[in-house]
């Protein structure tokens, strides 16, 4: 006998770590956003503040597209933080891009691709 799983409220809900992503891209877009403002950061990064934006509420609602776009996003990051790392030799910046190697290994599991729509 198998059960089938019956949405909640009519609703499936993300996987969690996939939730985990987006909220971990809406804040590096706020980051972008509040750094563009003090003027650290150029104002043409405000289109990536834009695209993670994007990419984060398309992966809550889990569209094929929104998860292309995060996981391009995770995967460039973590070459970003790899190279920082090379050349500054600071370990807050391999952490960086360890963690986004994470986010991009569980994004490209086949459990996560199958709940996309």
């Amino acid at each position: 006998m198998t059960e089938e799983k019956k949405p909640l409220m009519g609703r499936e809900l993300p996987l969690p770590g996939v939730a985990a992503i987006a909220l971990y891209l809406l804040a590096i877009s706020g980051v972008i956003i509040v750094g563009t403002v003090g003027r650290h950061y150029p104002p043409l990064t405000l289109i990536l503040a834009a695209l993670f934006m994007t990419a984060s509420a398309g992966l809550v609602a889990r569209f094929r597209w929104a998860w292309s776009m995060a996981l391009a996003a995770v995967f460039l990051l973590a070459c970003y933080y790899g190279w920082i790392f090379s050349t500054q030799r600071q370990s807050q910046w391999a952490v960086q891009g360890v963690l986004n190697l994470v986010f991009f290994l569980y994004l490209i599991r086949p459990e996560v691709r199958e709940r996309l729509r």
